[in-house]
């Protein structure tokens, strides 16, 4: 097979917009990871409806985002530790098992109508499964394609997830009025787990880096301690990590859809699905041009676009408006998630990669369900409207903080990753060998500056 001609960052007459695709690797991770998020996708709208339907109650929503939140706060370090010491892909397979009996429990669940605290139970075995499954995904992916290609691989990657955020929610809205209950939907999302975890089985990735330092707690933090070294990444997953965490106008988007905009589970549906329009338009854009050349500002425009909508959205009592709002702070947020995942990876050595994949998901993926039971917890408190447009104000009084606060983010540049960044050798037989690599915890800067040529 010949290899594939790098992308050209500046010529863009001769960006190969789709040289990700063309690696068999990423073509079988991207099938099976869009059809799992489909299905995950699909069964939060059922659930979180079905949840909101028996209770009435805006916490019992916050307490959905806080049950799967717990779990990767607690074991996000260990997860990315395991990643960096242990077989990545092994860690997802085996973890997308989880996920599917956690579905098949939920399904049942609703078939036989169990308490509640039953829903929140299996919500944390699946926060447990992401606590392993997210920091050996993110480290995995540099593995499947040639370091030139990895920018356009985060661009189709985020492309594929926002058809899959899209299609789910859609899908759920049509289905829930005809099943009326969720379990069919859980028995969809736990098929699609199963496809994911076998299409795992026939990806061969590229031969990393391996750390060897035996457990402990230095190397459990050691992410941690890159980071606190590595100031542009710190800066850009803050970023996300309060945008998300404040403003996290979807998880209420039940309430906002029944009590608020006055339509049903076909519209909720539309309304949770409307982010992902805007961020697919986006990603496709990003896949067909090279990497921003001032990285920085683009990121810190895109945070606060998203605060911005998030506002408008919250003052609005238009559905049509409040779809449209939806999908601008959908298209803003797809911007920073490009920049932050090709700058973490960029940044980071290879046997660091699952540590920091960890820490990335403490601060971004937890935040999301923190952010849910926060926008939860302010709603019960105050109501929705003051939950969700306090959120965008400080969405935006953190970018202007971030900003000032972080200069290596006002002069980040051009993107990408490096050939020496990742270990030569190529084909089945390289796949299978191992290349063990020792990192000095104590000389992170020193060992991060060299591998990643910065």
């Amino acid at each position: 097979m010949t290899p594939t001609p790098p992308p050209t960052g500046d010529s863009p007459e001769r960006y190969d917009a789709l040289a990700a695709l063309r690696e068999k690797n990423y073509r079988r991770f991207a099938l099976g990871w869009l059809l799992f998020t489909i299905g995950t996708r699909m069964q939060a709208v059922a659930v979180t409806w079905e949840l909101y339907e028996r209770t009435g109650d805006e916490l019992a929503l916050g307490l959905v985002g806080l049950a799967q939140a717990l779990p990767v706060i607690f074991l996000a370090l260990l997860g990315g530790h395991t990643a960096d010491v242990r077989d990545r892909k092994k860690i997802v397979f085996f973890s997308q098992l989880v996920f599917f009996a956690a579905s098949l429990a939920l399904a049942a669940i609703s078939y036989f109508h169990a308490a509640p605290w039953t829903v929140y139970f299996c919500l944390l075995v699946l926060g447990c499964a992401k606590s392993f499954n997210s920091p050996a995904r993110g480290a995995l992916m540099p593995q499947l394609v040639p370091p030139a290609v990895f920018h356009n691989l985060v661009t189709w990657n985020s492309s594929f997830f926002q058809v899959a955020a899209i299609g789910g929610p859609l899908l759920a809205g049509l289905l829930l009025p005809f099943f009326l209950e969720a379990w069919p939907i859980c028995l969809m999302a736990a098929a699609g787990a199963l496809v994911c975890a076998s299409m795992m089985l026939g990806i061969n990735p590229r031969p990393a880096a391996r750390a060897v330092e035996p457990r402990s707690i230095k190397t459990l933090f050691a992410g941690l301690a890159f980071l606190r070294q590595e100031q542009t990444v710190l800066a850009a997953i803050s970023l996300d990590l309060f945008a998300v965490l404040l403003g996290g106008a979807t998880a209420l988007l039940p309430v906002f859809a029944k009590d608020i905009l006055h339509v049903g589970p076909t519209a909720l549906g539309l309304l949770t699905a409307a982010p992902f329009v805007g961020a697919l338009l986006i990603s496709l854009v990003l896949a067909h041009r090279p990497p921003f050349k001032r990285a920085g500002l683009a990121l810190a425009i895109s945070v606060a676009g998203f605060g911005l909508g998030t506002i408008a959205f919250g003052l609005s009592t238009n559905f049509l408006l409040s779809l449209v709002l939806l999908a601008v702070l959908g298209g803003f947020d797809a911007v920073s998630v490009v920049i932050r995942h090709v700058l973490v990876q960029a940044r980071t050595p290879e046997a660091l990669r699952g540590r920091v994949a960890a820490v990335n998901s403490v601060f971004i993926e937890s935040s999301n369900e923190l952010g849910a039971f926060e926008s939860g917890l302010v709603a019960v408190l105050f109501s929705p409207v003051i939950s969700v447009v306090s959120g965008g104000i400080g969405t935006l009084l953190v970018v202007g903080w971030i900003w000032t606060r972080f200069p290596q983010l006002r002069s980040l540049g051009h993107l990408g990753l490096h050939e020496e960044e990742v270990p030569s050798g190529g084909g089945h037989a390289a796949a299978q060998s191992e290349q063990i690599t020792t990192i000095d915890i104590e000389g992170i800067d020193k060992s991060s500056s060299q591998s990643t040529g910065y």
